[in-house]
């Protein structure tokens, strides 16, 4: 049996309890990221949810700016994770951190605040059936080049997704129910691993 692939979920602030719960129940082994050294250990990692403005003053107080930057296994943004690794950043603070790691253009609580909460089926171009989007003060983007590829829309504005091994989701679904994309994600990071250990060692670990 393959070895299960060690994700990490940045753990500074926001919604990281619930992306572990659903990693171990994808597959993967889990792991709470609290230093940047913690980065080299990992074959992906999930920045979640939570207030993207705190979590990138944290991300600069504990040294995580530059390392995000160079990462190179997976990443995958939720909701303020999307925010955070995009280009450009609309209704941000000046100094607000956008780590540049996807051509989008993201507009902050494109549907309001918290009380405008919502779910709805989304489609996404990866997956067979709709999820359940669980949608919380959740931001819209608008890609900036051909390099990114939009896996879902909402009122013609990107809610999904990637380019190359950088993903994003504007919605939770760490909060859904459905494991789909947990698990599409996982498979990612375990290809990856493995591609990895191959060419390192002569032979599949």
């Amino acid at each position: 049996m393959a070895a299960k692939p060690v994700i990490g979920v940045l753990a500074l602030q926001g919604a990281f309890a619930e992306h572990e719960d659903y990693l171990r129940r994808a597959g993967a082994l889990a792991v709470e990221v609290r230093r940047p050294d913690q980065l080299e250990e990992l074959d992906g990692l999930i920045l979640p949810g939570g207030e993207s403005t705190t979590i990138g003053k944290l991300l600069r107080r504990f040294g995580f700016e530059e390392p995000l930057r160079r990462f190179d296994r997976p990443i995958w943004g939720t909701c303020a994770g999307m925010i955070l690794l995009s280009r450009e950043i609309r209704g941000g603070l000046p100094d607000q951190l956008a780590l540049d790691r996807i051509d989008l253009r993201v507009t902050r609580n494109a549907f309001g605040r918290q009380a405008d909460s919502f779910t709805a089926p989304l489609e996404l171009s990866n997956l067979a059936e709709p999820i359940p989007a669980v949608f919380i003060r959740a931001p819209l983007a608008e890609p900036l080049s051909d390099r990114v590829e939009v896996l879902a829309e909402v009122d013609g504005q990107v809610a999904a997704a990637r380019q190359a091994n950088v993903w994003v989701s504007s919605f939770h679904p760490e909060l859904s129910g459905d494991l789909r994309l947990h698990k599409s994600f996982v498979a990612t990071c375990r290809s990856r691993s493995q591609g990895h250990k191959f060419q390192a060692g002569g032979q599949q670990a």
